[in-house]
């Protein structure tokens, strides 16, 4: 029997009917339990670049194996870690390093879904950054996966979601702050990276060190060219999701969180004219939420590639200065009795302006806590996963969150590329207006990967 059916079979006769197995006397697995002074057997895949913020915020833990598939950057990392196993293949190591307990996924976009649901099928925990996946089939994938195993501890890598601030004004909007909110605005400074493009031709030869077959992983086979990696592939449909993507899962937080959105069911894009295989220069997506509950319709506006709201929009708040954008990532928040601008993303510093145009002290706002707070904000992103493999409080980003959350965000991708407004049915993944929207949102993989 080949590896690669010997690593299938293994994969398929674990998942979610596996039960734990035994390490050194203790049970891992499902049935996991740990004293909150242990260390977990934690695994990074992909450590270099956005990786490399994963090793550093697991280094407390115990680095049992790093996998990435340029040997240079895994040498790079894995020396920081002398008694760590080392891999390229995410598959080999799930399938061949038992000791592992959790996994960190920091690939690119392409490859979260295959190696995160491997994941979970086997009983380890999992982070994953953001994008949660690539696709909104993937992300209710992983959302199933993590529902049917409740004993894993999931977290998506967007660490503001960790940040008190963000968590006030969640509870601003939670609370009334503004009354009933039926505008939100979003948008960022990305792409920063090339994008409207044609597939490249010609190019470099791979480097010696990059696997590129394993880097291609699940998406279709094209040659290697440096307009992909090292870093503008998040901006190829077949290995990224676009400044969308990227900025979202950050940016729209606190609105899908605060508004308790869930899913659209009217979904429209525009942007520069379409290039089949690339993202465009500059898009805006507008979403239709309707009521939930005593919470009003809602209409919500994403922007990129230099497109903002529309300056009335910003309560006096000025977002642009000649051709500078003076807030490159944020949010406005329209309700019947004021508005809220995040006026930096990047610190999360918000503001409120009363129906008088007055700025309002935040101190008066008299908010009760309801959201529990992270030690270290968005620097315990990781630590408040982990804390929760340790029987601590579990983490407001698990995947049962992050997973409709990032269904959410990607809707705006397929509508873009059909170009037409879907009518969507977010329980079915279905529009109902355009069927032809189906290939967007369920892709298929190369032999050897699967969810």
């Amino acid at each position: 029997m080949s590896k690669r059916v010997s690593r299938r079979s293994f994969v398929q006769g674990t998942g979610a009917a596996g039960a734990g197995f035994w390490i050194a006397g203790r049970q891992i697995g499902y049935g996991q339990e740990k004293s909150p002074n242990a260390k977990v057997n934690v695994a990074v895949i992909g450590v270099d670049g956005r990786g490399a913020g994963h090793v550093d915020g697991l280094k407390d833990e115990n680095m049992v194996a790093l996998c990435d598939v340029d040997e240079s950057r895994l040498d790079k990392q894995a020396a920081k870690f002398p008694a760590a196993k080392k891999y390229t293949d995410w598959r080999k190591m799930l399938e061949e390093c038992k000791e592992i307990e959790a996994v960190s996924v920091a690939t690119p976009d392409h490859s979260h879904a295959p190696a995160a649901a491997t994941a979970l099928k086997l009983g380890k925990h999992c982070y994953t950054e953001k994008p949660l996946t690539r696709t909104i089939y993937e992300a209710r994938v992983l959302t199933e996966l993590a529902a049917k195993n409740p004993k894993l501890v999931t977290q998506m890598g967007n660490q503001g979601h960790s940040r008190d601030e963000r968590r006030k004004l969640v509870e601003a909007l939670q609370q009334g702050v503004i009354g009933k909110v039926t505008e939100f605005h979003s948008w960022t400074n990305r792409p920063i990276w090339p994008q409207g493009l044609d597939r490249p031709q010609g190019g470099p030869e791979c480097p010696k060190t990059l696997n590129w077959d394993l880097w291609l992983g699940p998406s279709p086979e094209r040659p290697y060219h440096k307009q992909y990696h090292p870093f503008s592939w998040r901006g190829w449909w077949d290995f990224g999701t676009g400044a969308l993507g990227d900025m979202a899962c950050h940016i729209m937080d606190a609105g899908y969180w605060g508004l308790k959105l869930g899913y659209p069911v009217e979904v429209e894009a525009e942007g520069d004219p379409l290039k089949p295989e690339c993202g465009p220069k500059w898009s805006i997506i507008k979403q239709k939420f309707p009521a939930r509950g005593d919470l009003p319709a809602v209409d919500v506006i994403w922007y990129d590639g230099g497109k903002l709201p529309p300056e009335e929009k910003a309560a006096g708040i000025k977002l642009r200065d000649g051709e500078k954008n003076v807030v490159g990532n944020g949010n406005i928040f329209i309700g019947d009795k004021g508005t809220i601008v995040v006026t930096d993303e990047q610190s999360g510093a918000w503001k409120v302006i009363g129906k008088d145009g007055k700025v309002v002290d935040q101190k008066e706002l008299k908010t009760e806590e309801t959201i529990r707070r992270v030690p270290g904000g968005m620097g315990g992103h990781f630590k408040d996963w982990v804390g929760g493999i340790k029987g601590g409080p579990r983490p407001h980003g698990e995947f049962a969150y992050s997973g409709p959350f990032t269904e959410m965000v990607l809707i705006g991708i397929p509508a873009f590329r059909v170009g037409k407004k879907l009518e969507w049915d977010g329980p079915t993944m279905k529009a109902k207006n355009c069927p032809e929207v189906d290939p967007y949102i369920k892709t298929e993989y190369r032999k050897g990967y699967s969810l």
